[in-house]
């Protein structure tokens, strides 16, 4: 299956004729902006990012510093605990230089585009709840149940709603939302945020400003829905996240043209480190490439550096759970074509082998890889899978056409949050990565004493087994439309089984 050129695939547009809803898509950049966005820096519009990795423990050694100014760098932060320096230089021989450096592991280039990057305007916005559809909902809403929550399929799907009888989460636990921004004025989102843990690391390097987490009315939705997924708040107001008592943080990463390029990321992974974040939800692929190569320099260092970060964050005791994507590729398939990357420059197809080039974070060790699915229970019709890649699965939506739920619920896919107060439809692994998220800080309220390995451990465990559907014909037209391999205990399509929030608050 061909992927969709989006620059964000963790989140999908549902095409005409598959639903009666569309999701958020995210297109192209059409225009430059002639003003810098916050928390970018300002450079030399030939300029490149670049991370250079080096043993980590110490600080930047002088040779190291000497040898990048020589080669026309200017190292705008470094991470000295895990040993990742991000650089700026317009020098297009830098990371050819660099890696010639004593002391030097590796090196590359984060992008292609020239800093700063572009902005855009998302076009295909998520379908926005009417007043009247808001209006209906809440009419069917029982005692004890946020207004829209008889429109969210997805939490009875996980047992969400029997979780919620027993606990709705601690507030000592927090999820941090490393996205495309949070919205923390929303009703469902300001009364769970946790402003401390909140930051913009677009640059690679923190900014702490008032409010810089949050997306501009330019930019994507994505990760608003996405923190109310997790932790909407039981308020009366709106929908109900997974563990409405936790608390969530907002780490925003992406550019203002969409992009989450790797300094951002490992700035995300090792703020969360250190600011006492028990669980990140990663709903995105790195930019620029879909899958990173280990024979390729640049790649290898991406690799490298983002493995850092989040083990250091793991490390630390943070569970850090991630998107499986929305191609319908086979992981643990000998080859993928890869259509997309890199996607701020020419992309061109390239074969590739998924146990050599990576998808990140998603395959990277330790990270928990969710799948999609539909509100029958099946996986999603575009869900990425793979056996040994998948470690469960959780709702992220689908099309009616193949997968409808059952009234009052209207729309396949899933209900939450968006900037300005609102609430909308969107559907991807991106909404079924917040919902493993969810369960996760269920299973650390729980047991607040847990170390991450131990809160994986009872995440998998407890989850309901779920059998390969097979054959998965999910449009029925007599083709196969994906292969499931595995056991009803652990699988290609749902892993160790389906999300179950009530056992995690229970066992």
């Amino acid at each position: 299956m061909t992927a969709p050129r989006m620059r964000s695939r963790r989140a999908i547009a549902i095409p005409l004729g598959m639903a009666t809803a569309t999701a958020l898509a995210f297109l192209p950049n059409v225009s430059a902006s002639a003003a810098q966005a916050p928390g970018q820096v300002a450079t030399d519009a030939t300029s490149l990012s670049y991370i250079v990795n080096v043993r980590p423990g110490h600080g930047t050694s002088s040779s190291v510093k000497k040898a990048v100014t020589a080669a026309g760098g200017t190292i705008v932060t470094s991470y000295d605990r895990i040993g990742v320096i991000v650089v700026h230089s317009s020098n297009t021989d830098f990371a050819k230089t660099i890696r010639g450096v004593r002391g030097v592991q590796s090196a590359g280039a984060t992008r292609n585009a020239p800093l700063p990057a572009q902005s855009t305007t998302d076009v295909g916005t998520p379908q926005v709840l009417s007043a009247q559809q808001e209006q209906a909902a809440s009419a069917e809403a029982a005692a004890g149940q946020d207004p829209l929550e008889p429109l969210q399929w997805d939490l009875p799907a996980i047992k969400a709603d029997k979780a919620h009888e027993k606990t709705l989460g601690s507030d000592k636990v927090t999820v941090a939302v490393i996205d495309t921004g949070v919205d923390d004025t929303h009703p469902d989102i300001a009364p769970n945020f946790d402003r401390d843990a909140s930051v913009n690391c677009v640059t690679g390097k923190p900014d702490t400003t008032d409010g810089a987490w949050r997306p501009s009315a330019a930019e994507s939705p994505h990760g608003t829905h996405v923190a109310g997924e997790i932790a909407g708040a039981k308020n009366g107001v709106g929908i109900t996240g997974v563990a409405p008592g936790v608390k969530v943080a907002g780490i925003k990463v992406s550019t203002t043209a969409g992009y989450f390029y790797t300094e951002a990321v490992v700035c995300g992974f090792v703020w969360a480190a250190e600011h006492g974040v028990d669980v990140t939800n990663n709903s995105y692929y790195t930019d620029p490439w879909y899958f990173n190569c280990k024979d390729d320099p640049d790649q290898r260092a991406l690799v490298d550096a983002i493995t850092r970060a989040s083990q250091y964050a793991e490390k630390k005791g943070t569970v850090n759970v991630a998107a499986a994507g929305n191609e319908n590729y086979d992981l643990a398939a000998d080859s993928i074509t890869d259509p997309v990357s890199p996607n701020d420059a020419t992309p061109s197809d390239r074969v590739i082998d998924p146990s050599e080039c990576y998808d990140i974070p998603t395959q990277l060790p330790g990270v928990v890889t969710v799948a999609a699915t539909g509100a029958k229970g099946l996986k999603s019709s575009f869900s990425n899978h793979g056996l040994g890649i998948i470690d469960i699965a959780a709702p992220g939506g689908d099309s009616t056409r193949y997968q409808t739920p059952a009234p009052p619920a209207t729309s396949g896919l899933i209900l939450g949050p968006l900037p300005g107060g609102g609430w909308g439809y969107m559907a991807g692994t991106s909404m079924a990565s917040p919902h493993v998220a969810g369960v996760a800080a269920l299973i650390k309220s729980t047991h607040p004493h847990a170390p991450a390995a131990l809160v994986k451990a009872l995440l998998y465990a407890e989850a309901d087994a779920t059998p390969c559907t097979d054959p998965y014909d999910i449009d029925g037209d007599g083709k196969i439309d994906a292969v499931c391999e595995g056991t009803k205990n652990r699988n290609g399509f749902y892993g160790w089984g389906t999300a179950d929030a009530l056992d995690a608050v229970t066992k």
